[in-house]
């Protein structure tokens, strides 16, 4: 697998090794000796999830507080979506910056998004299958979600019209809350 380091401290894209011939391909997703040894990270991951979600939809950007913060590696299985991670640390020289990423089912590449950083993703496709790992389970009471179209962010979505959101994205909070 190619790992590159990416502008955010501790964001890595991973782009795993495909092997493809006339009758498809085959990939290993994940392999944690290989990751630990490319990464040069010692995680665990202790929950997997999968999303199904339409055109347009945009998730997040969302983030667990501490002692729950979780770390995510994500890709996606069928469509494409543009990836966005947002770093919330107090005093990280990247604190407030963010990286959008292309992920698709073609490009098969993977995004590590430390703890710390707030997540989000934009359906480009008809439709998006989209995985992850956490190294936490899910624990609502330490959810939290920053307003996807935060002026203070400025993130440059590649959006085609108003977005589908869920009732918690549309009323998420302002960044200058977290400073």
């Amino acid at each position: 697998m190619k790992v590159t380091p990416l502008a955010i401290s501790g964001m890595l894209l991973i782009e795993p090794k495909v092997f493809g011939d006339e009758r498809g391909f085959f990939f290993e997703s994940f392999n944690q000796r290989a990751f630990n040894e490319a990464t040069g990270l010692e995680l665990s991951f202790v929950q997997d999830n999968h999303s199904k979600s339409a055109k347009n939809v945009l998730r997040g950007l969302h983030y667990q507080l501490p002692p729950r913060a979780q770390g995510k590696l994500v890709r996606v299985i069928s469509g494409e979506v543009f990836d966005v991670a947002v770093d919330i640390r107090q005093g990280s020289p990247s604190f407030g910056q963010w990286i959008g990423e292309l992920l698709s089912s073609e490009n098969k590449r993977q995004l590590w998004i430390p703890a710390g950083l707030a997540h989000g993703f934009l359906v480009l496709s008809e439709s998006a299958e989209f995985l992850y790992k956490t190294t936490d389970y899910y624990a609502p009471e330490c959810e939290r979600c920053i307003l996807w179209s935060d002026p203070d962010l400025a993130i440059t979505w590649p959006l085609q019209g108003n977005p589908l959101l869920a009732a918690k994205d549309a009323q998420g909070a302002a960044f200058k809350t977290l400073i």
